[in-house]
């Protein structure tokens, strides 16, 4: 009867010929780790906004009420806009907000404008 050792010495295979696919899963599972973790810790600092609703207060204000959701105590800035009926972008400004002690925070903002608006947004919220 024929051994395994004298089959992979009659067909040339020997153990060196495993470690390159050793080295290549060993690589690519730590780049699918890596690309895992950048996934989670950039959801992690994520802040998600939500418009509430507007009021054109005059022909040079909006007030704009609107929700975030960030990592608890994080301080957070957004970028809020005003638009006119042509989505052109007649007012905003950047709201900072002091971090909290709950996930979900409702503000409301004054934004000047330079012409009468018609609606008032959130363009983008982030953790500074």
């Amino acid at each position: 009867m024929t051994t395994a050792r004298e089959l992979d010495e009659r067909y040339g295979r020997t153990p060196r010929r495993r470690l390159p696919w050793m080295i290549f899963g060993a690589v690519a599972a730590a780049a699918v780790v890596a690309l895992g973790w950048t996934i989670v810790a950039k959801q992690m600092t994520a802040v998600d906004a939500d418009d509430l609703g507007f009021t054109v207060v005059d022909a040079h204000t909006v007030e704009l009420h609107f929700q975030f959701t960030a990592p608890q105590g994080a301080d957070v800035a957004c970028a809020v806009e005003a638009q006119d009926e042509e989505f052109g972008i007649v007012g905003w400004k950047i709201v900072e907000i002091p971090g909290g002690e709950h996930h979900t925070k409702g503000v409301a903002v004054s934004i000047p404008t330079v012409a009468e608006a018609t609606t008032g947004l959130v363009n983008a919220c982030w953790v500074t």
